[in-house]
């Protein structure tokens, strides 16, 4: 039996619920919003997505590597996001819509004149109103008040030496001060640790600037190997400092943590300080401080020898291949991270498997697609259960 349906009524049904439910929209949406923004933590600008959003810069004058270590980095913390933002994004307003803002390694100078003053102003003003700040490096660098240098006059110190910037780079230590070992628990008890250093600023005070900044490490090494620069200078200066700006907060580092195994999430930790949120763990395979125990500077020598495996994974045989990455991997050489990734995909399979270890040894995470694709697409059986080892170790990086 066919029932008949009077569509004019059904219509008329249909018309006034949609009404009401309109009006029950426009009814709720305005305090919908307004326990949106009063449940956000620290002024967070992010409306919809509780998470800490993070902008790496990457512009002209940052090295490509560090860009990749420092996203890298933050993806270790669950309760953050990341993306990469340039000098456009900025003028665009992208701050906006950040609660932090990473300045990576590269060239401080080269970075402040691809900003240009008037996204200067939107960083200060970014910072002052609330907001986070870590500055990687040349980051470092462009955040101090240094006389005569392109700055932006945000963390108080002043860089000396300058004439002698590429003084070398390698395993450095540095201890912590009793702030450094509340904001990383997780190193407090060791009286030494270990993370690369490349040319940083050395760093004292300003005493000109009314920016007063807290040390929360000291380097211990003293980096004097190239460009004829003089013994005695970086030791005992700040590693890392900290300090408030404004109503926010800036933390600047003269080292790279991202860029050490072990070590990668001491940047989400100083992104956390900067935003006065809590600490919290990261996995016990991000976490190895114990990786490295001495300080490995590289020498003239070593830089020789670091040139050579270059030449090596052009022409060289298996055997060459497989010493070349030992050596490498031995003295965290910089240059490599951007020859290893092509090895994955060479034609000896020893030599594919030995640099998908390297990659997990050195914790590459920006290299896990390649890793994978390496994994999956590899024909010898023994070599491919070893692959999926290592892209499991890498992945196992993240929470």
């Amino acid at each position: 039996m066919k029932i008949k349906v009077n569509t004019k009524t059904k219509g008329k049904a249909k018309s006034y619920r949609m009404v009401a439910f309109t009006a029950l929209t426009l009814l709720l949406t305005p305090w919908y919003f307004f326990l949106q923004q009063c449940s956000k933590p620290n002024g967070r600008s992010d409306s919809l997505n509780t998470k800490i959003q993070v902008g790496v810069f990457d512009g002209h004058g940052d090295a490509q590597t560090c860009v990749w270590e420092a996203v890298a980095a933050i993806r270790l913390d669950p309760e953050m996001n990341v993306r990469t933002i340039t000098s456009a994004d900025i003028a665009m307003n992208v701050l906006d819509s950040l609660d932090a803002l990473i300045i990576p390694g590269g060239g401080g100078s080269r970075q402040y004149l691809n900003l240009g003053e008037e996204n200067h102003e939107k960083i200060r003003k970014f910072v002052a109103d609330g907001k986070g700040a870590v500055g990687i490096c040349a980051g470092a660098y462009l955040f101090s008040s240094t006389p005569g240098y392109s700055c932006l006059q945000l963390n108080g110190a002043k860089a000396i030496d300058i004439e002698h910037d590429n003084r070398g780079h390698g395993v450095a230590k540095f201890t912590l001060t009793d702030d450094g070992k509340r904001l990383f628990p997780e190193i407090a008890d060791r009286d030494t640790s270990y993370v690369m250093y490349y040319e940083g600023p050395v760093f004292i005070n300003n005493e000109a600037d009314t920016i007063a900044y807290q040390t929360y490490a000291v380097m211990e090494s003293d980096v004097h190997e190239e460009g004829n620069s003089p013994k005695n200078m970086t030791n005992g200066k700040p590693f890392f400092t900290a300090n408030r700006y404004g109503k926010g907060r800036v933390f600047s580092s003269i080292a790279h943590p991202e860029a050490t195994p072990g070590m990668m999430w001491m940047i989400p930790r100083m992104v956390r300080w900067t935003l006065d949120m809590p600490i919290i763990e990261y996995t016990s395979e991000a976490v190895k401080p114990d990786l490295f125990e001495k300080e490995i500077l590289m020498s003239v020598v070593d830089l020789r020898e670091e040139s050579k495996c270059f030449d090596t994974f052009l022409h060289g045989t298996t055997e060459q291949k497989l010493e070349a990455l030992d050596w490498l991997q031995s003295h965290l050489s910089w240059s490599a991270k951007r020859w290893v990734q092509g090895l994955l995909y060479d034609g000896s399979p020893e030599v594919r498997l030995r640099a998908a270890k390297y990659i997990a040894d050195t914790q590459y995470l920006h290299y896990l697609p390649d890793l994978k694709a390496a994994w999956l697409s590899e024909q010898d059986a023994e070599t491919k259960k070893e692959m999926e080892v290592q892209y499991f170790r890498v992945l196992s990086l993240l929470p």
